[in-house]
């Protein structure tokens, strides 16, 4: 439930200390990224997708960028680099500088759009397969608000969340149930609706 700024956020904790990843590694990040915005569309319709999901769409994108222009992985470009960074005026900041003709950004524009395009459809692949677990985490987060990476995987495993009653210090065992959207038509955050709604 929005309390400050972000509708909402996911922070994933590194494994362990990288300094690169794999291909498939990144395909996947993609797809996580576009996961708000696929659960949007399947929640409440093409129609109704917010901007919420601008920050997972800033990130997918700059992945995909760096993954066509600095690390080669396009294999209609080559494994070469195309973007190198320059420093501003008194190195006030920098600006990326695409190495290239105008046929070469658009080949590189083109990329960038089908790796974030392959990584919605792998999100939306995975949501719309799996569209009772996404109503059962969306019903846990409103009930919790946070939830843990072992929470998370314990409740799509048990269907239920074990927490600890805080007035008693016992875990109580509590059974999701009910949809994300409340049946009242009651709008949760308190702002005004997204315009066109």
């Amino acid at each position: 439930i929005p309390r400050g700024r972000a509708l909402g956020m996911v922070m994933r904790l590194p494994e362990r200390d990288n300094y690169s990843y794999h291909r498939d590694k990144m395909h996947a990040n993609l797809a996580v990224a576009m996961g708000g915005r696929v659960a949007e569309e399947i929640i409440f319709g093409h129609d109704k997708v917010s901007s919420g999901a601008s920050g997972d769409i800033q990130y997918a994108t700059d992945l995909a960028r760096n993954m066509v222009t600095k690390w080669g992985m396009s294999d209609k470009l080559g494994p070469l680099q195309y973007e190198q960074s320059q420093e501003s005026y008194l190195g006030m900041g920098q600006t990326a500088r695409t190495m290239g003709g105008a046929e070469t950004n658009k080949l590189i524009d083109a990329e960038i759009k089908a790796l974030v395009e392959n990584g919605l459809d792998r999100a939306r692949e995975v949501l719309t397969s799996q569209e009772d677990k996404l109503h059962l985490l969306a019903q846990a987060m409103l009930e919790y608000e946070t939830l843990t990476g072992d929470e998370i995987n314990q409740l799509l495993k048990d269907g239920k969340l074990d927490r600890p009653d805080e007035s008693k210090g016992k875990p109580t065992v509590k059974p999701i149930t009910g949809a994300a959207v409340p049946k009242s038509g009651k709008k949760f955050g308190g702002g005004p609706a997204p315009q066109g709604a």
